[in-house]
């Protein structure tokens, strides 16, 4: 299905990576990448599935680009506002997660979810078997809140095979603030990080025995980031140079020595 964009395109600023998103209407325009169809299918997905906490993908307008839902709410910009580190804010996310998670379990993992080969270096994943896709980024920025309850997650460029543990790793680093203290963002500074690591997993519903994994996966994650990282940069240039030359590594590799070094802490928080 093909649409005609409007005149009025509005651009959306605010995202790291990806260039040309602008809003026409009720519609967010995006351009198109090898990994679009598969988005696309999970878009799907999630629509015939009854969750209402992501975009609907309506298609291709006469440029080219896809055309999704305009998801309207709020979304944290930078810097970021204090109630990013919000306890209940926080909690809103882990359950719409956990509702994204569950929607997304039928739909299992096919071959096209693979985003790609592992970049050169970059050590094997550690944890349990991916058994669902999910959204694997769910940033601040990538949040849209109604009423100050989490209603919806929109970018789902790195969507992509994974475990509750993963997932929840993922959750606990932007949500949580579960970074070096030197590149941990200033709303965090009086946000117990361990105890709220726990507050966040007990929402989401992780059992015992994907939280025996959490800590260990975050720094699996840390690690291997760095290399995609760097491979990003180099192929794709962009944003992703932009935030390499920023010093992104460097605080990735600040994140996997604070995790490692905190291994037994947020460990003992998660499973009190």
């Amino acid at each position: 299905m093909h649409l005609t964009g409007g005149p009025d395109e509005i651009p959306l600023l605010g995202g790291d990576v990806t260039d040309g998103v602008v809003r026409v209407g009720d519609t967010v325009r995006r351009p198109v990448t090898s990994r679009s169809p598969f988005i696309h299918t999970v878009l799907r997905h999630l629509e015939h599935a009854g969750f209402d906490g992501a975009p609907r993908f309506l298609g291709l307008d006469a440029k080219g680009r896809e055309i999704l839902d305009f998801v309207d709410g709020e979304v944290a910009g930078r810097p970021w506002p204090s109630w990013v580190a919000d306890h209940d804010r926080g909690i809103s996310v882990a359950r719409l997660l956990r509702r994204l998670d569950d929607a997304m379990q039928p739909f299992g993992v096919p071959d096209a979810a693979e985003p790609g080969a592992r970049p050169a270096g970059s050590p094997e994943p550690v944890g349990p078997p991916d058994t669902f896709v999910s959204h694997c980024d769910v940033t601040p920025e990538n949040t849209v809140f109604r009423d100050q309850v989490a209603y919806a997650f929109i970018d789902f460029d790195l969507a992509r095979p994974t475990s509750r543990a993963v997932t929840v790793a993922n959750l606990l680093l932007w949500w949580a603030g579960w970074h070096h203290p030197n590149d941990r963002n200033p709303v965090f500074d009086d946000v117990d990080v361990a105890v709220r690591g726990r507050a966040l997993a007990d929402a989401y519903g992780l059992d015992r025995a994907d939280r025996e994994w959490v800590p260990r996966v975050s720094v699996s994650i840390a690690e291997r980031s760095w290399y995609s990282m760097k491979d990003r940069a180099e192929r794709l240039g962009g944003g992703w140079q932009r935030m390499w030359d920023e010093g992104v590594g460097d605080a990735i590799r600040r994140r996997e020595e604070w995790l490692r070094d905190s291994q037994v802490g947020l460990h003992e928080a998660l499973m009190m």
